[in-house]
């Protein structure tokens, strides 16, 4: 399918590996030009370079202050104007609601909401002078579903999709969408930390909190990256303009909830 992009400028934050990875894949393989963005220059370099199509990687740690701008700027006089929005940040620690102090909660905002908030008030001005935008932000599956021992993730993350959702409707008849996709049990370096955190709790191995996730899972397995960039290239094609403020899991059917 020709998802009628090519040719635009997506910046992809996070994006030099697993599932933001895979949506900067599917864009490319679209004609879209990618600039991906990272902390880790060596993985992000590579990245680029498989790419093609002309991408490039700007190192920065969005969650710093300052860096949202630092790196969106860089991007537009690199790449031009951005068409295109995925925002991506490594999930906050797994534990109980009392487990972490007022900091830790802090910085769960910083990272997990407010660096994506500040990255699409940033690019939203030229969407909206073009007549078309796309902002698509990875969140995670526990927004309809809370998950136990992830007290964070279930807050923070439903902070920003509140957020999202408001925007989604004021900007959509300007030709701007804002949509987020919902991993589920996904096999990436964010759930390994999940894994490692519930095998000392529990008192078990890390091989046998594995099995008994995917157990979980109706699809009987977990998520790989390849089942998740093709519905981020999707929402960003000009085929999803009357698709907006919506939350797809893509989760092997874990949410259990009707809507």
């Amino acid at each position: 399918m020709d998802l009628g992009i090519s040719g635009r400028t997506a910046l992809i934050l996070g994006g030099s590996k697993g599932l933001a990875r895979s949506c900067a894949e599917h864009l490319a393989q679209a004609g879209v030009r990618v600039v991906v963005n990272g902390r880790d220059a060596e993985a992000g370099e590579a990245a680029a370079k498989a790419l093609g199509n002309g991408a490039i990687f700007l190192q920065g740690d969005v969650s710093q202050p300052g860096a949202v701008d630092e790196v969106i700027a860089a991007a537009e006089a690199q790449a031009g104007p951005i068409s295109i929005l995925v925002t991506n940040a490594g999930g906050p620690p797994p534990g109980l609601f009392t487990d972490h102090d007022v900091d830790v909660w802090r910085r769960a905002l910083e990272v997990n909401m407010l660096s994506a908030v500040g990255a699409a008030q940033r690019v939203l001005p030229g969407m909206l002078a073009d007549g078309f935008g796309r902002i698509v932000n990875i969140t995670s599956f526990a927004v309809k579903e809370p998950y136990p021992n992830m007290a964070l993730a279930n807050s923070v993350r439903a902070g920003l999709t509140g957020a999202m959702a408001t925007l989604a409707r004021e900007v959509v008849d300007r030709g701007v969408t804002v949509n987020n996709v919902l991993p589920g049990l996904m096999a990436t370096g964010a759930l390994d930390r999940v894994i490692r955190a519930r095998a000392a709790r529990d008192g078990i191995s890390e091989a046998e909190v594995v099995t008994a996730m995917a157990g979980s899972v109706p699809a009987k397995r977990l998520g790989e990256a390849d089942d998740f960039g093709p519905i981020c290239a999707f929402l960003c094609s000009r085929h999803a303009s009357y698709i907006t403020g919506q939350n797809i899991a893509v989760d092997g059917g874990l949410v259990r909830s009707l809507l």
